[in-house]
């Protein structure tokens, strides 16, 4: 009799500490308006492209004949480009966009998060603002996004750069945990309402190679931008989406590509970096020491330099 007590107050014990745990990660959606100020500020614009009014922008000289288009991956915003754009922006006209189910542009209307939709969503950022070539840079999923976009849409991409890019089979040897959990089909009614700001910090800790480098207010950006409505559900549906199946179009790219990686990147590691090298004929590859799978956002100055090199030839 006294185990059953016993037992029922570490029941009791337990369902109390599992309620306040669950009360203080409480994160409910927020509306677009609330997080404009903060992430949203000059040169932001909202343009209205595929009945979505996404988050853009558009900096750099306008006369520059050659555009360059920047796509940031999953669970990122056009923010993560920075450092890049500030070292490219004086020479170089620099678009930025926050992709559909990410940053500020909200969820798609049709809920289509795969690659070819992404491709058609370039092209249409691309006509909205009267571009008919750009050079395409994208990390993580932007990086399959951009190369996605030159295989289906060639005469539009000059040039590309593969920033710690998806594409192949994963060969992950750490999986940020909010990934993982917004794989569990079964948690996914929590989460919509529940998001502890540590496992935001845990998850951008995991693809830095310096985690001393991930400040208060880059998991602020993160966390924030998650909780705009309708993030959470399309960072579900995008990771259903996958990209294996276009991986054999790789080798149909032409383009002059420069390949960057960071040689600590646990979640694509720089090994595939190789792959890219193998399938797209006269490529080059870049690997940095000391840096993850976010390289341009670690370490803005030493990768860009790598780009601006490619630009020039």
């Amino acid at each position: 009799m006294r185990m059953l007590k016993f037992l029922g107050v570490v029941a009791v014990v337990l369902l109390v500490a599992g309620g306040l745990a669950v009360t203080a990660s409480w994160a409910p959606d927020r509306p677009l308006a609330s997080l404009k100020a903060r992430w949203a500020a000059a040169p932001s614009q909202f343009v209205r492209i595929g009945g979505m009014d996404v988050h853009l922008r558009d900096e750099g000289p306008r006369e520059d004949p050659l555009p360059i288009v920047l796509v940031h991956g999953t669970s990122a915003s056009l923010h993560t480009w920075d450092g890049w754009v500030e070292a490219l922006k004086g020479k170089h006209r620099v678009i930025r966009v926050d992709l559909p189910g990410f940053g500020l542009t909200g969820p798609s209307p049709d809920g289509d998060y795969s690659l070819p939709a992404y491709s058609r969503f370039i092209v249409q950022v691309l006509d909205r603002l009267n571009l008919q070539r750009a050079v395409l840079a994208g990390n993580s999923l932007g990086g399959a996004v951009a190369w996605k976009t030159a295989v289906d849409h060639p005469s539009r991409v000059v040039k590309l750069v593969l920033v710690d890019a998806a594409g192949y089979p994963m060969e992950a040897q750490s999986v940020p945990l909010g990934f993982r959990i917004a794989h569990i089909p079964a948690l996914a009614p929590l989460m919509r309402n529940v998001l502890p700001r540590r496992l935001v910090e845990s998850s951008v800790r995991n693809v830095y190679a310096d985690p001393a480098k991930v400040t208060p207010e880059l998991v602020d950006r993160y966390f924030e931008l998650t909780l705009r409505e309708g993030n959470r559900e399309a960072l579900s549906a995008r990771l259903k989406a996958g990209n294996e199946a276009f991986t054999a179009q790789i080798a149909q790219i032409k383009q002059p590509t420069l390949v960057l990686w960071g040689a600590q990147d646990r979640l694509i590691p720089p090994s595939q970096a190789q792959y890219f090298a193998r399938d797209i004929q006269g490529s080059q590859v870049q690997v940095f020491e000391g840096l993850g799978h976010v390289p341009h956002e670690e370490d803005p100055a030493r990768t860009v330099a790598a780009v601006q090199a490619f630009l020039k030839k």
